[in-house]
């Protein structure tokens, strides 16, 4: 299992528009096959960073995923939303896996 976190820089006057955006993301995301965490918008500390975090099989999968996605209308519809109304600023993505399993205490 792979687990996928964007980091967005955004603009701290748009927080509504980004809420926005998590929200459509929060119904594209799981019809195209990654199981969506969630989107994390500013509360407490920075004004200006958001994550949205999802996990998904394995590299093929991701690549799948990414067509799937980009073939999705509310996901275009989504995308040129975040081009018109510029509240992204900047987006990385990291795709990690974990190692810490298992937690818990050692036997």
């Amino acid at each position: 299992m792979l687990t996928c976190i964007i980091r967005y820089q955004m603009d701290p006057t748009k927080k509504s528009q980004f809420e926005t955006y998590a929200r459509n993301w929060g119904q594209a995301i799981p019809r195209n096959g990654a199981d969506l965490i969630g989107y994390y918008a500013p509360h407490e500390g920075s004004t200006t960073l958001a994550y949205g975090i999802y996990n998904i099989p394995s590299l093929a999968a991701y690549e799948t995923y990414r067509e799937h996605l980009s073939a999705d209308p509310l996901g275009r519809e989504n995308y040129e939303f975040a081009q018109k109304e510029k509240f992204i600023l900047r987006e990385d993505r990291t795709v990690l896996r974990i190692a810490s399993s298992p937690h818990g205490a050692a036997q």
